[in-house]
């Protein structure tokens, strides 16, 4: 396997960890600034240790990637807060799609910061993709799922800027991915705390079984997801990574359905395959056009004697 597929596998990996996410928000059944706060806060030790172990075997982290990973965790509690919130508005599937359009701020904004120019087959494939979430929103369905519609699309697309902002924070970071994501998730977690009474007021002390909910979502999504997905992050194009995330919807919408009652209608499942067919084209790498001389170079040398 090439070095570019497996970082590709790693990041649709964390994609489909974090899809997770969204359910098991629905089942611990807190407020949202609750379930934000608990998914950082009981992430907190886990990531310290991964960062500490990432510290041992390749230094410690340069001083000037501290900036990006303190503000990533603080876009990141805003991120959380609204998305939580569009879970609230329109259901753990709709929510998630509203919450990764990122992909076109992602794209060009990686374009004007980094000088990562899409690929011919990423542009293609984005308004594909794009098309596909559209039909799973629900935009052209006469019956919308969910109690306050509109309120969760300001709330999706508030999410989708945050997300972008971070996903760009953590791409300019070092060539690492416990150490920024534990940096950033501790201000995330107090981040959170601060803001909670602006989002609804956060209640630090729920009960059983929320908590444990609330730790799995902690361990899985964001432990282990985020993992992958920041280790993956400089080590490929930031506009591949927003379109390989936008798996996350999909699989999302999937388990919303089986373990939630969410029923998709035949749109919002088009929507599935179309978005499918748009990451597997997008995320593959064309071939480059070789000279003569490197075609001749690429042919094996045989001795004659």
């Amino acid at each position: 396997m090439s070095a570019h597929r497996r970082i590709v596998m790693v990041a649709i990996a964390g994609a489909l960890i974090i899809s997770t996410s969204g359910p098991m928000v629905r089942m611990a059944d807190v407020s949202p600034a609750t379930s934000a706060f608990f998914r950082c806060a009981y992430a907190v030790p886990p990531m310290l240790v991964l960062a500490w172990l990432e510290r041992r075997r390749s230094g410690p982290m340069p001083r000037k990637a501290l900036l990006p990973a303190y503000s990533a965790g603080a876009v990141f509690a805003l991120d959380l807060l609204f998305w939580h919130h569009a879970i609230e508005y329109v259901g753990a599937g709709l929510a998630t799609v509203l919450g990764n359009l990122q992909v076109f701020i992602v794209a060009f904004a990686a374009w004007a910061v980094f000088g990562e120019r899409p690929s011919t087959r990423l542009m293609v494939g984005t308004p594909v993709v794009f098309g596909g979430v559209v039909l799973i929103s629900g935009v052209f369905d006469s019956a919308a799922y969910g109690s306050d519609p509109m309120m969760g699309v300001l709330a999706g697309v508030a999410t989708s800027l945050s997300y972008a902002v971070f996903l760009l924070l953590m791409k300019a970071g070092p060539d690492r991915g416990a150490g920024p994501l534990a940096h950033a998730t501790v201000v995330t977690a107090a981040t959170i705390a601060l803001l909670s009474p602006v989002f609804g007021g956060a209640d630090f002390t729920p009960a059983w079984p929320a908590h444990g909910w609330l730790l799995l979502l902690a361990l899985g999504p964001q432990v282990l997801g985020w993992s992958l997905i920041t280790y993956s992050l400089p080590r490929q194009p930031a506009a591949l990574t927003a379109l390989l995330l936008l798996i996350q919807p999909m699989t999302t919408v999937g388990i919303s359905a089986l373990a939630l009652g969410e029923r998709p209608s035949v749109l919002q499942l088009t929507g599935c395959a179309v978005i499918v067919f748009g990451v597997l084209y997008g995320s593959r790498r064309t071939q480059p056009v070789l000279t003569e001389v490197e075609q001749d170079e690429q042919v094996p040398k045989t001795s004659t004697v």
